[in-house]
């Protein structure tokens, strides 16, 4: 039995459960779940690496726990063990009756085993005053451009506002940034262009008819739909956060490719360090850039529209539509909860910085070179996502459809379509995923040139970034004095200051916000999570392969 695939899956279990239970929400959302399994990779890791030790697996921590000394033999599948068994307990506390139940085919009487939990409370102990997902204090600005609730869900709250500018890295050495997106108070070319396609692409289906008849033939397909909600995975009961779907890919790559026990060990500390800084970097731009959800740029793109319209002004609704609204992120198995788009600033996409953060550290593992964007044959089978998998429901109550979709492109085209299905649900802007270009038809194409705009392009930097510091063996823990984060984080368990100083005013990301932070603010203050309807997990907790 592989050790790392057995409490990889026992994690991504986790993940599951604590979005789907009521009794059970530890670790919830992206940047919470993704730190949560970079944690207990980089701890199973480090075990494995403790025990069988030599250069090829060169340690994370540092300084690093020694590993006991033999005799009696050393066991580095039951160190794996202690040290997930470990890291999981303390992150998932309402489910550590899983856990255990888990142990079954290891020895955790042993030294091996002790000295893996020493591995797992030493990695717990240097995340143990990263910030939290709290938005206690966080304002929100009233200036066109800046991020807002989505109106449809304003009650929603904000997501992790603090997280990204406020942690430090896994395993980067510098704190990528992105160049503001194209905006210009709403009359850049380019970010007509964008509104323009999530308009007609994002918009929800029972609303299409109110596009323009100029626009109406460029609506979303069919297939562009399947897509789009094929990569949700947004907080939804029995599906869990992006990162479980990421990981869920490797998985599969990783049988396809036979790996050793020690490949999967070094794959798997890899891809989720890459998320786990692409989750801290990502939150640090979205709170700096400050960007508004389609949601609101379309319904206030005219100037007489918005909290901040000045009066009078001519009304011209060409290109914006007050009651435009997304097809949405999907409310999976939540019968009767309207869709929704997620709540923090747009620029950059999650999804696009996970999916290429941990894919394209998944590509150079197999040998591909860290400027390649073409194509691979990474993946010549298929995947079924469990947002299609033929069990799972849309909010109205109806099965989905399993969905067998093949990557003939492999991983690269998955980061692509990734990175677009989030246009398709008009919940994001295609430069929140990657910069552009028209073709010859007016359609926009993506454009990989410049890696300073949008998702892919910053999750490919971490990737190549978290690679190379690791020397293509494994990752290397962020030094002490490097990536140092743009506001200083409170002790662990501090109260969060009453006006803590915002993201938004801060030149933590390249160029600073793409739009002025003016004075006008609203107080958020200490706001309350959203109630979540959910329903007990009819499928009890387990381990299975698709």
């Amino acid at each position: 039995m592989d050790s790392i695939l057995f409490w990889n899956g026992v994690a991504l279990e986790a993940n599951r459960v604590s979005h789907t239970d009521p009794d059970k929400r530890e670790q919830n959302g992206p940047t919470l779940s993704s730190r949560a399994l970079a944690i207990v990779h980089l701890a199973m890791y480090d075990a494995y690496a403790g025990i069988v030790g030599g250069a090829g697996f060169p340690r994370y921590l540092n300084p690093a726990p020694p590993p006991p000394v033999a005799p009696p033999a050393l066991s580095a599948r039951d160190a794996v063990a202690g040290a997930a068994h470990q890291t999981l307990s303390a992150l998932y506390p309402t489910q550590v009756d899983f856990f255990n139940s888990q142990l079954f085919p290891f020895d955790f009487t042993i030294p091996s085993f002790t000295f893996g939990r020493v591995v797992g409370n030493a990695v717990l102990a240097a995340r143990a005053n990263d910030m939290d997902a709290r938005d206690a204090g966080y304002r929100t600005s009233t200036n066109r451009g800046r991020h807002r609730a989505d109106p449809d869900n304003p009650g929603q709250g904000f997501h992790a506002p603090f997280y990204g500018a406020q942690t430090r890295g896994f395993a980067i050495t510098t704190r990528h940034g992105l160049t503001p997106p194209p905006f210009a108070g709403g009359t850049s070319p380019q970010y007509l262009q964008a509104l323009r396609d999530v308009r007609i692409r994002g918009i929800r289906t029972d609303l299409t008819a109110a596009l323009p008849n100029a626009l109406a033939s460029e609506r979303r397909t069919p297939r562009e739909t399947a897509d789009g909600i094929f990569w949700a995975y947004d907080g939804s009961i029995r599906l869990g956060t992006p990162p479980r779907l990421y990981n869920q890919i490797i998985r599969q790559v990783a049988f396809q490719k036979g790996n050793t026990e020690g490949d999967n060990a070094r794959l798997f500390a890899f891809v989720n360090a890459a998320m786990g800084d692409a989750g801290i970097l990502a939150w640090e731009a979205k709170y700096c850039h400050d960007f508004w959800r389609p949601v609101v740029g379309i319904r206030e793109h005219d100037e007489n529209l918005g909290p901040a319209a000045p009066y009078p002004v001519a009304v011209n609704f060409d290109d914006g539509d007050p009651g435009w609204l997304p097809q949405g992120a999907p409310s999976t198995n939540a019968p009767g909860v309207k869709n929704f788009t997620p709540n923090f600033p747009a620029y950059p996409s999650g999804h696009a910085t996970f999916g290429a953060a941990a894919l394209h550290v998944t590509r150079m593992f197999y040998g591909i070179a860290p400027g390649d964007k073409n194509p691979d044959a990474l993946f010549p089978g298929t995947f079924v996502s469990d947002e299609f998998n033929g069990r799972n429901q849309d909010n109205d109550g109806t099965v989905r459809p399993r969905y067998t979709h093949p990557f003939p492109g492999g991983l690269w085209e998955m980061i692509v379509e990734n990175a677009a299905s989030r246009v398709l649900l008009g919940v994001h802007w295609i430069f929140d995923a990657y910069d552009f270009v028209a073709d010859a038809d007016g359609n926009l194409q993506p454009s990989f040139a410049n890696e300073n705009i949008g998702g892919v392009g910053l999750g490919l930097r971490i990737a190549r970034d978290v690679f190379a510091a690791g020397g293509g063996l494994a990752p290397k823990m962020t030094p002490a004095g490097a990536a140092v984060p743009p506001i200083t984080t409170p002790a662990a368990d501090s109260p969060m200051p009453a006006r803590p100083r915002q993201p938004a005013s801060v030149n933590g990301c390249i160029g600073g916000p793409a739009i002025n932070p003016g004075s006008a603010t609203i107080d958020v203050g200490a706001a309350e999570e959203s109630p979540a309807t959910a329903v007990q997990d009819e499928y009890p907790s387990g381990l299975s392969e698709k």
